[in-house]
């Protein structure tokens, strides 16, 4: 039986309203450690995770016996949508927590000239999306399309990719991935 400390992690320091950057400080790490391991990138060893733990505070044994109730809740007004985004990129996801959720689906916006960075994406999933408004180019591979309205996308997310928001004006993607990233 496998334990998503990932999520059970991100799970629980929202449930204690700490930030990445928080958490991470009071741990003694670096964010990119809180959000490497949230994101299941990365496993901490037992002594990692207990200093991450004692930040927030709770035991191993409470971590590991922690089992927070799935959400049920069906319907999402705009306002409720939790950024989880930050700069020229936002990414709206539906519902806070993705704890027991094995698809993650997002609002995202471009703005012009909004890169997710020179080194590709790769990570563990499939994704797929369609282009609400805008222009965006997304690069899989050595592939590189520049797609609009109405277009879409679907790709297993091991594959090396890029987004990249082309043209004047923002553009809008309504996107789905799984297992969730964020």
């Amino acid at each position: 039986m496998s334990v998503d400390i990932g999520n059970r992690l991100r799970h629980l320091r929202m449930a204690h309203n700490l930030s990445q950057r928080e958490l991470a400080k009071r741990a003694g790490v670096t964010n990119s450690t809180i959000s490497l391991i949230e994101s299941n990138s990365s496993n901490p060893s037992v002594g990692a995770l207990k200093r991450i733990l004692d930040g927030i505070p709770i035991g191993l044994a409470e971590f590991f016996a922690f089992e927070p109730e799935k959400p049920r809740k069906a319907f999402y007004a705009a306002e409720e949508l939790v950024e989880i985004g930050k700069g020229p990129i936002s990414y709206r996801q539906i519902g806070e927590s993705l704890f027991g959720r094995s698809l993650q689906i997002l609002k995202e916006c471009y703005q012009p000239g909004a890169d997710t960075g020179k080194v590709p994406l790769v990570h563990e999933g499939e994704e797929g999306g369609i282009v609400l408004s805008g222009r965006l180019e997304i690069t899989v591979d050595d592939e590189r399309r520049i797609l609009g309205p109405g277009d879409a996308y679907y790709f297993e997310s091991r594959r090396p990719h890029r987004f990249r928001c082309v043209g004047p004006v923002a553009c809008e993607v309504i996107s789905a991935c799984t297992p969730p990233t964020f």
